[in-house]
């Protein structure tokens, strides 16, 4: 066997069948939800094309990162349902897990930026003079994100002998590819300094929308400024419920990769890697809520959308209750028609 090339006993160090039953029930209801929100909210961004800003740009490019994680999921799921043996091969184990990486930090890097590009939008004078500039500035920062994203994953997609032909994304030790462990860590570095931009601009805009609010009372749009300044703060929710505790996780994480550990930390921080993932992959779902708190477009398009279906649903029953009263008046009513007269008369 195989035992011979790997000394360390890093199969049994690891209990990787814990959680399995959980993880597949749980990626399979972030897939359903992820794939078809995301699917309605680039519908309708695509729809309305006559409105274009750099944060509608933004917004697409954060839709076409989560639906290419989403598509990540049912090999997840798959894995995890058969007792998380793998029978794809290895190179599709590498650029399923790669991508599903790729998408999640293609995603915090632009949630970061609509968060500085709305702070400077607020604190800009002349914001329709350079609204086509920062239009085509934000697609050429969306461009450079996926081209450098695609360079970095490329990387991770070497060639390699796999340690465990039958097992993917599982603990992994990094003794031998510190190199991995280097880029894990300036991606670490790269959320925080995200995060912390993400927080002080969403402060600064709370800060800046309240005061004028206040200093403002008698505007008839002055009560607008609290109610903006609450929706401004679902993009640090997002972050503090999804990202964050995958990345606090992470530095512990990949210490044990990268040092001697024993099978019993090696073992929590897998547990708490896999449990974090799945908040990070729930943020496919929380992001079509913020698509419809940030784009006047895409809140039309949905209420459209469900004008469109209830009208629909109404003609069905209108059509249905039309019938039902034909079938009446076609069938019982001989008997009505006949017994009507006669109690007239």
């Amino acid at each position: 066997m195989n035992f011979t090339a790997t000394p360390e006993p890093k199969e049994p160090c690891v209990d990787y069948d814990a959680l399995q039953r959980p993880l597949a029930v749980l990626y399979s209801v972030i897939f359903a939800l992820g794939l078809l929100g995301n699917l309605v909210t680039l519908w309708a961004l695509f729809r309305v094309g006559s409105k274009r800003n750099s944060v509608r740009v933004f917004l697409i490019n954060v839709g076409f990162a989560d639906l290419l994680l989403v598509v990540c999921l049912p090999f997840r799921v798959l894995y995890h349902s058969r007792g998380n043996v793998w029978t794809l091969g290895a190179t599709l184990c590498d650029v399923v897990g790669n991508f599903f990486y790729m998408n999640m930090y293609i995603s915090i890097t632009l949630l970061g930026l609509i968060s500085v590009d709305r702070y400077m939008k607020i604190h800009r004078g002349t914001r329709t003079q350079s609204r086509l500039l920062s239009t085509r500035c934000s697609a050429a920062i969306c461009a450079v994100i996926w081209i450098t994203a695609f360079g970095l994953t490329s990387v991770f997609l070497v060639p390699h002998t796999p340690s465990h032909e039958n097992r993917c994304f599982h603990y992994k030790e990094l003794q031998d590819e510190k190199w991995k462990a280097y880029i894990n860590i300036c991606l670490l570095v790269l959320f925080w300094i995200v995060f912390i931009s993400l927080v002080v601009s969403y402060m600064k805009i709370a800060l800046n929308l309240l005061r004028r609010s206040q200093d403002k009372p008698d505007l008839p749009n002055a009560h607008r400024y609290s109610r903006t300044a609450r929706k401004s703060f679902f993009i640090l929710f997002i972050f503090t419920i999804c990202f964050v505790p995958y990345h606090v996780i992470r530095g512990f994480y990949i210490k044990t990769q990268i040092t001697e550990m024993s099978c019993f930390w090696r073992g929590v921080a897998d547990k708490a890697n896999e449990l974090a993932l799945l908040f990070s992959a729930l943020n496919t779902c929380l992001d079509p809520v913020l698509f419809f708190l940030l784009s006047s477009c895409v809140r039309k398009e949905m209420r459209r959308l469900m004008a469109n279906m209830f009208r629909v649903r109404n003609t069905i029953v209108g059509f249905s209750a039309s019938s039902s009263t034909v079938e009446v008046e076609n069938g019982r009513p001989d008997r009505e028609q006949v017994s009507v007269p006669a109690n007239s008369e």
